[in-house]
C-alpha cells in the first residue's frame, strides 16, 4: 500500500492572532516555517505561502525529502521540539511554524496554520479562506482525505480483502465524478475563486497521480483518468508558478520509497499528468535534500 507517516504531535495547536494571552501575533519576521515539500501537508503550505506572496514576512526552512533522524524525524526541527515540550521523546516532525523570538513551536496543525496564514498576513489582496466559505473548505478538505487519499490507500492495498478494495476504488471513482461535475462548469472547487480547497484538492490529486497510482492496477488508473476536466485543472494549476514551482517529483518519489512496503502494480505505468513538464528544471536548487 502506499506510504503512511506518522503525524505531528497534536498537542502543538497554538493560533496566530486568536489568543492574546498566547502572545502570538502577527508581525514580520516573528515566525518561520519549517517544510519539506514531498510531504503533501507541507507542499500545501509551501504553496499557500506562495499564493499570498509571504517570501519576505514569513520565512521558509526547506527541510530534506526524507526525514533524516533515526526515529523517522528530522534532525533540524529537534532543538524546536525539546524547548517547547520537555523531553519529548518522539521523532521531530514536519510541517513545523516556530517563533523564532522564544525558538518554541507555534503549531505543528497543518489546518490551523493554513488558516493563519490566510487570515493573519497580508499577502497579495488574495482572500484564501474568505469568510463565509468555511464549511465549503472544510468539506472539500474531508473529501479529498476520506474520497481520494484515504481511498486511495486502501484501494491499493495488496492482499487483505478484495471487497473491501473495491469498494475503496469505488469511493474514490464517485470522489472523482463529483469533482467532475463541479468542474464541468466552475473554475475553481467552489466556484469562480481560488481558496484552500483548491490547494488542498490540487495536492491531493498529485499525490494520486505520483504515489498511489504506483500501487493500482491498468484498469482502475484508466477508470481514474477518464475525469477530463478534473485533470485539466490540476494541470492548469500547475501551471501557475506558486503550484508548480513546489513540484519536488524526485523528494515525493524518495519519499515513497524510504516508506512503501506495498507491491507496485501495473497501473505504475499508466502515467495521468506529466508533471514534469511543470517542475523547476532544477528541483534541488529550489528545494535542497
Amino acid at each position: 500500500m502506499s506510504a503512511s507517516f506518522p503525524t505531528a504531535v497534536p498537542s502543538f495547536r497554538s493560533r496566530i492572532g486568536c489568543d492574546t494571552r498566547g502572545g502570538f501575533y502577527a508581525a514580520p519576521q516573528r515566525y518561520r516555517l519549517h517544510v519539506s515539500p514531498s510531504c503533501p501537508h507541507c507542499l500545501q503550505i509551501a504553496v499557500t505561502h506562495s499564493l499570498l506572496g509571504l517570501d519576505r514576512v514569513l520565512p521558509v526552512a526547506w527541510l530534506p525529502a526524507v526525514p533524516d533522524a533515526p526515529d523517522g524525524g528530522y534532525a533540524a526541527l529537534r532543538p524546536l521540539y525539546e524547548a517547547s515540550a520537555h523531553q519529548h521523546s518522539g521523532p521531530a516532525l514536519a510541517p513545523v511554524l516556530s517563533d523564532n523570538w522564544t525558538g518554541t513551536i507555534v503549531s505543528t496543525h497543518t489546518p490551523d496554520i493554513l488558516r493563519d496564514l490566510a487570515r493573519r498576513f497580508d499577502g497579495h489582496g488574495l482572500d484564501l479562506y474568505p469568510r463565509g466559505a468555511e464549511k465549503g473548505i472544510d468539506t472539500v478538505g474531508r473529501l479529498c482525505e476520506q474520497g481520494i487519499t484515504w481511498a486511495a490507500q486502501r484501494a491499493g492495498q495488496s492482499g487483505g480483502d478484495v471487497a473491501a478494495r473495491d469498494t475503496a476504488l469505488a469511493t474514490l471513482l464517485r470522489t472523482l465524478d463529483l469533482l467532475e461535475w463541479r468542474l464541468t462548469s466552475q473554475e475553481y472547487a467552489l466556484g469562480d475563486e481560488l481558496t484552500l480547497a483548491d490547494v488542498h484538492l490540487w495536492v491531493s490529486l498529485v499525490q494520486l497521480d505520483t504515489v498511489h497510482r504506483h500501487h493500482l492496477d491498468v484498469a482502475a488508473v484508466h477508470r481514474i483518468t477518464g475525469h477530463p476536466h478534473v485533470w485539466a485543472y490540476a494541470r492548469r494549476l500547475a501551471a501557475h508558478p506558486a503550484f508548480g514551482s513546489h513540484l519536488d517529483l524526485d523528494g515525493i518519489a524518495r519519499r515513497h520509497h524510504a516508506h512503501c512496503r506495498g507491491m507496485e502494480a501495473a497501473g505504475a505505468a499508466v502515467q495521468i499528468v506529466d508533471w514534469k513538464a511543470y517542475a523547476p528544471r532544477n528541483e534541488s536548487v529550489r528545494h535542497p535534500g
